[in-house]
């Protein structure tokens, strides 16, 4: 596959230069991208729909998509030392597939992840709106709600990337035990029926909705691959990127099976999609009441709220050293990458984010749309679809990068790694895609606008990244430049 990068090796480009460098260990990472899953959200917001439409198979398709997104760490964090850039996908495209599919890549994941932040903004507003209304009896519209989000947001990452892994820590430990003790309480009293292992039967894992929910539980994982643009701020890159990694994936494939497992148990395998149907937005709320106390039914819709907050500070992070990237490598204006003197966060960007996030919010609360069916639905969705794509592009970027520079004998598990990941990854996007309908509920034409805007996104790189081959190369020369190799030597 021809690449518009030069084949011998740059030079090195610095890695973000002020960013708060050795800031974060293995656990602060782990806690930032695991956070960005936001895993109490995911279970009690989107778990019971697996379960109605996949039935008690539900808990192995987490499994399935830990499996074939392990396969994918293991070729995306084999190129982690050939890329010295905190740009993740836009670095390891760019080193792969050359400057053009690079800048491409990068305006995707840009506006992908812009749209998970900002789209996640209606589900904090509606899950705080439930919540205060159900606990303390207040009531405040949506788009106020959202609006104090966004300001709490931008004050946490405003101090800096090892203030907001230090938030992150606790408040995923909160959401995390919750979810642990709700399990807890279902195993230890046998669930409703005696405990079984009927989800991992193969009759269970072949049923007509199996194949539609693996859409579902691969967008459980969003942002998982976000270990890498965190590589400036890393203490040992080169070791500590690929064990957060592995350690988030593992943790969330087997925490999601287990704890949809124990659901499953807590209404029986016959029941529980009866369940599902009945209240589907309060299935997790009723387990945890009945196997453990209404006392933590309430404490668990104050952790969902703090949950999505915490996938916030995540996604929020994730977008602005994106914008950092592209700005180092001059695509983006110098002043998109300006850090905070003491703080050394990427606060431009950060405000940047915050605003557009402020003007969709308020937007969407004009029209008197719905924050969840409404902002989060509509922004979200694409963002997601778009964010498997780039895992596609990822892990075909690999394989022509060891392939292209002669070093597959060297190299050969990341090589077959990146092939199987493509394709299964390529199976997953496919997948989503057909069953898009599953998360914006509706079956009408909107649903292609959605699908489509991801290509268009695409596209726009490409023609971007054309135009500044012609009217700017020095630029254009410039775009990947961190990705340049910085262990070579050691490869």
């Amino acid at each position: 596959m021809a690449t518009d990068l030069p084949s011998s090796p740059a030079v090195a480009a610095p890695d973000a230069p002020g960013l708060r460098r050795n800031a974060l260990g293995t656990g602060g990472i782990v806690f930032l991208v695991v956070a960005a899953a936001a895993p109490l959200t995911v279970m009690a917001g989107v778990a019971p729909l697996a379960l109605l439409v996949g039935g008690i198979g539900a808990p192995v398709g987490y499994l399935a998509a830990g499996v074939v997104l392990t396969i994918f760490a293991v070729a995306f964090t084999a190129m982690t030392k050939h890329v010295g850039s905190a740009g993740a996908f836009y670095s390891y495209v760019t080193r792969g597939l050359g400057q053009t599919a690079g800048l491409a890549a990068a305006v995707l994941a840009l506006v992908s992840y812009s749209g998970l932040q900002v789209g996640v903004y209606g589900l904090l507003a509606q899950q705080t709106q439930a919540t205060l209304l159900d606990v303390f009896g207040i009531s405040l519209p949506w788009p106020v709600i959202a609006l104090v989000g966004i300001a709490i947001v931008t004050a946490v990452c405003w101090f800096g990337i090892d203030v907001g892994a230090k938030v992150l820590g606790v408040l995923l430990v909160a959401e995390t035990a919750i979810l642990a003790l709700m399990a807890g309480g279902v195993i230890a009293r046998g669930g409703a029926e005696g405990l079984s292992a009927g989800s991992f039967a193969p009759s269970s894992l072949t049923g007509p909705g199996m194949a539609a929910i693996l859409a579902l539980c691969f967008a459980a994982f969003m942002g998982f691959e976000s270990t890498a643009i965190y590589r400036s701020e890393a203490r040992r890159p080169e070791r500590t990127i690929p064990r957060a990694t592995y350690v988030a994936v593992g943790f969330m494939a087997v925490f999601y099976c287990v704890v949809v497992w124990s659901v499953v148990q807590a209404f029986g395998e016959a029941g529980v999609q009866g369940a599902a149907a009945a209240d589907l937005p309060g299935l997790f709320f009723q387990v945890i009441a009945t196997y453990v106390g209404p006392w933590a039914a309430t404490l668990m819709q104050l952790l969902v709220v703090t949950s999505v907050l915490a996938s916030q500070i995540a996604f929020h992070n994730a977008v602005t050293r994106y914008a950092l990237a592209l700005s180092e490598d001059g695509v983006l204006p110098a002043g998109a990458g300006r850090l905070h003197p003491r703080h050394q966060s990427p606060t431009t960007a950060g405000l940047v984010q915050s605003g557009i996030a402020a003007l969709a919010v308020i937007a969407f609360g004009l029209a008197g749309a719905d924050p969840f069916r409404g902002l989060l639905v509509w922004i979200n969705t694409p963002a997601v679809v778009g964010v498997l794509l780039l895992q596609v592009l990822t892990a075909v970027s690999v394989v022509v990068f060891f392939t292209r520079a002669d070093r597959p004998t060297r190299h050969p598990v990341a090589v077959v790694a990146g092939v199987v990941s493509a394709v299964l990854l390529a199976g997953a996007t496919a997948l989503l895609v057909d069953n898009i309908g599953l998360l914006t509920n509706t079956e009408s034409a909107a649903n292609w606008i959605v699908v489509g805007l991801v290509p268009v996104v695409l596209v726009v790189g490409v023609v971007v990244a054309r135009w500044l081959r012609t009217a700017r190369p020095e630029v254009y020369a410039r775009i990947g430049r961190g990705t340049a190799p910085t262990a070579e030597a050691h490869s």
